[in-house]
């Protein structure tokens, strides 16, 4: 039985509460308690807003982010001498537009490339480079790993690719000894102050809510440039009663445990863990159908509870449904309880074990065929 591969982990920085990041953080230190050599390397800043098992070695090249366009050289050049130094396996990039560095970094060497993409295939983020890098990290790496079989397909009808595996995201905690009560008249909202995140269609739908149902209060949770924009819209709206937006906070146990209800009123998500997180608290969900996450995170448990995306009659249609049929969302928290099950941090590793196995068997053959350089 050969040893296991020593894994590195590329991201930008994992001081940034943000959900690739925290995602690295996640499955690092679950392999690491599988005996796995994991190392996470930075491109700036050492520190971590996420706790890191003992064994995870965390380190940066820079100790604030530069410009990548005047340091791009040594940027791969840094990458390169990390890889060698450490005698690394195999080569996670946390986003396919560190392809860009790691193809050159990594030439001549034997690392095998894994590009872990966590924005669907639609959205470039604004940055058009992203679709070459997807080219290119599709084209060149062992395996590009995407969170939705639905975002699978779709890198397969656009682009021939035969090596995209599709993990979804981990439970970034473990499943809560109770569930939420659910006694409040709270529905809870969690995300970036974005355009991504439709919190200006929910406030919109909220305005049906608080008009059938006066008593019930919507908290949406997060920081974000649209911040002053949407607190004006909560106004001109009248529901500075019945709403309040709220900081971003790391722990959001306490915030799940108070809420009866979690609101999901994305255009666009990448997979949406909170999803997850409102279900392993036993939350039942009302989301937004939009084209990767919501309908595959839900499956089932849905139940009539996905509606189409900027549409704000029909979301607050369907929070309203929910809030005046309790048996019916206490089904949809049961079932949402066990469909959470499924996205344990544990299960997640596992599902990147056999793919971690495939490229070291890929590495060995190719060391077979090969000298090292």
């Amino acid at each position: 039985m050969s040893a296991k591969p020593t894994l590195c982990f590329l991201t930008g920085t994992l001081n940034a509460f943000a959900g690739a990041e925290r995602m690295t953080a996640v499955i690092a230190n679950e392999l690491a308690r599988r005996g796995y050599t994991v190392h996470i390397l930075s491109l700036w800043d050492a520190a971590s807003c996420f706790d890191l098992e003992p064994a995870v070695r965390h380190d940066a090249l820079f100790a604030q982010r530069p410009s990548f366009k005047t340091r791009y050289l040594s940027t791969v050049f840094g990458i390169r001498r990390y890889l060698k130094r450490h005698r690394i396996d195999v080569l996670i990039e946390v986003d396919t537009m560190l392809t860009l560095f790691t193809l050159p970094a990594c030439a001549g060497l034997r690392v095998r490339r894994i590009a872990w993409e966590h924005c669907n295939f639609d959205q470039d983020l604004g940055r058009h480079a992203r679709r070459a890098a997807r080219r290119l990290a599709v084209r060149t790496s062992e395996h590009v790993v995407v969170l939705t079989q639905r975002d699978r397909e779709k890198w397969e009808r656009a682009l021939g690719a035969r090596n995209v595996v599709a993990i979804p995201n981990a439970l970034p905690f473990a499943m809560p000894a109770k569930p939420a009560e659910r006694n409040s008249k709270l529905a809870l909202a969690v995300g970036r102050l974005t355009h991504a995140k439709g919190f200006d269609v929910l406030l919109h739908a909220w305005k049906m809510v608080a008009r059938e149902h006066p008593d019930w209060r919507l908290d949406i949770v997060g920081d974000g440039e649209l911040h002053d924009a949407l607190m004006n819209l909560r106004n001109e709206l009248d529901l500075s009663a019945s709403v309040r937006l709220l900081p971003a906070r790391r722990d959001l146990s306490e915030l799940y445990r108070g809420a009866s209800l979690f609101c999901l009123s994305s255009r666009y998500e990448g997979f949406g863990l909170v999803l997850v997180e409102a279900m392993a608290y036993g939350l039942p969900v009302v989301a937004t159908d939009c084209e990767t996450g919501p309908g595959e995170v839900l499956g089932a448990v849905a139940h009539g509870a996905l509606v189409p995306v900027d549409d704000a009659d029909a979301l607050g249609r369907a929070i309203c449904r929910t809030i005046a049929h309790p048996d019916m969302a206490a089904r949809m928290a049961k079932h949402g309880i066990e469909r959470a099950k499924n996205y344990e941090a544990d299960r997640i590793a596992t599902a990147w074990l056999p793919l971690l196995e495939r490229t070291e068997i890929a590495r060995a053959h190719q060391s077979r065929v090969k000298p090292r350089s």
